[in-house]
């Protein structure tokens, strides 16, 4: 038996009058538990509400099969157990952590039933207040985390949409002259044969085409090998010796080259450099397409890597590769003034992840890092192995997180960012991510100048139990 007296001298009770702490004498019950006992076990009904006498307890929650130590209690009064149960039948009532006496202890058990009719009844405004902040919590953190993943989408399809702009507008571009352009060298090719050009030296003339190389140049030595050749031209009677000279040079034509297709061509030499000049430009615009065409192709497989579309959920991946493709994606936020740094292990093995949201905890972090650097400054991305676990460090040379909200920061709704900027949510998706999911771990320094978020991920999969 437990008597009022007893229940009043804990701060759990102490504002309850006599009528009351006489109803829960004889509605609860004391239990005794040995050092090392189970109390509540997680994922139970949750049937009574735990109050300490004395002893100590701890607290602790099972996270992909690995017992985690939450808190340590010895206050007399402290209390876990069926702490939710004013909301009745509205949520699966569970126990949310397993209970264990970590000394001999004796405790005050409610039957959870009898303690949210006594919360109802003896404090309502209180019940609906907690209710409102409970489900209204629950359902902000709910849409809130939905809209952060689509925020984050967002970033990233806006950022593709620009790469990608580029080089499509190039291929673009380039495809509407070459159809001009291969006209126009089929033109010249045809008055080369009228003028009486035979096949011979045709053949020729196509063969010292397909040996032209171009050379690579310094600006400066491109503008002196175009006015040298420009001069030869206009002295060999080549009309428009200046506008050819240059797409000629490109194409690796000098003034040897010239003396050789002028012995070729003989009295056609005129015609003859302007179809060259032609069929250097289709060349040209040809590799314009393919170089548009391969970084399309290369933004998409970065697109692919990043959202993980051909992947199975989990599996072993390259924690570079992950990284690479969120750098890509977020390519237009990244200002011309920030300078960005990678230093990669490459000895470190690939990793068993869930790539696609581990993505996600790299966009929410560089994002940060770029929101704090506010345009300028250096981002660096390192990965290394630790022990048993693959390291990977994004730092970045921002004002730094204040001291007193380091401890903060992986709370839910905290945000230094103005009102409307910021959710508060990015880094506690980041933080379940790692913890709850890969049973990692996120940790943080800050000074001005530097602040580093590192990121632990176990080297081999986790053993369920």
């Amino acid at each position: 038996m437990i008597t009022s007296d007893e229940l009043r001298g804990l701060f759990l009770f102490e504002a309850l009058d006599e009528d009351q702490l006489d109803w829960l004498c004889a509605h609860g019950s004391v239990r005794e538990a040995a050092e090392g006992e189970v109390v509540c076990t997680q994922g139970d009904p949750a049937e009574f509400l735990f109050v300490l006498l004395d002893g100590e307890i701890s607290l602790s929650q099972l996270i992909q099969g690995h017992q985690l130590d939450i808190v340590t209690g010895s206050r007399p009064g402290v209390y876990a157990g069926a702490v939710q149960a004013y909301i009745g039948d509205r949520i699966e009532q569970k126990y949310g952590h397993t209970m264990r006496a970590t000394r001999p202890s004796r405790l005050f058990a409610l039957p959870a039933r009898k303690f949210g009719k006594a919360v109802r009844e003896w404090f309502p405004m209180a019940t609906h207040l907690l209710e409102g902040t409970f489900f209204g919590m629950s359902t902000a953190r709910r849409v809130i985390d939905q809209r952060e993943r689509l925020t984050a989408l967002g970033t990233i399809t806006a950022g593709l949409t620009h790469e990608l702009n580029n080089p499509a507008a190039a291929a673009s571009r380039a495809s509407a002259e070459l159809g001009d352009h291969l006209a126009r060298s089929q033109r010249r090719l045809a008055e080369l044969a009228s003028a009486g050009v035979d096949c011979e030296r045709l053949s020729m003339l196509v063969s010292l085409r397909q040996k032209l190389t171009p050379a690579t140049r310094s600006p400066l030595e491109i503008s002196d090998a175009e006015d040298e050749l420009g001069d030869w031209l206009e002295g060999h009677g080549v009309e428009d010796a200046w506008e050819l000279s240059s797409g000629l040079v490109t194409a690796g034509i000098g003034t040897a080259e010239a003396d050789e297709i002028a012995a070729v061509a003989g009295d056609h030499l005129p015609a003859t450099m302007r179809w060259l000049a032609e069929v250097t430009e289709v060349a040209q615009l040809q590799t314009e397409i393919s170089e548009a065409t391969g970084r399309i192709t290369a933004l998409l497989d970065s697109a692919r890597q990043y959202s993980q579309l051909d992947r199975a959920p989990h599996g072993r991946a390259d924690l570079r590769d992950l990284l690479d493709s969120t750098l890509t994606m977020l390519r237009r936020k990244i200002g011309p003034d920030i300078r960005v740094v990678t230093e990669y292990d490459p000895g470190l093995p690939q990793v068993p992840v869930y790539a696609a949201e581990l993505n996600q905890v790299w966009t929410n972090l560089i994002v940060n890092a770029l929101d704090a650097m506010d345009g300028s400054g250096t981002l660096t991305v390192r990965t290394s192995r630790r022990g048993a676990h693959a390291a990977v460090e994004i730092t970045d040379t921002g004002p730094g997180i204040p001291e007193e909200n380091l401890g903060r920061i992986f709370t839910p709704f905290f945000t230094t960012k103005p009102v409307g900027q910021g959710t508060g949510l990015g880094l506690d998706i980041s933080w379940r991510i790692i913890a709850d999911r890969h049973q990692g771990d996120i940790q943080v320094e800050s000074r001005p100048g530097t602040t580093t978020f590192l990121v632990l991920l176990p080297l081999t999969a986790p053993t369920t139990t």
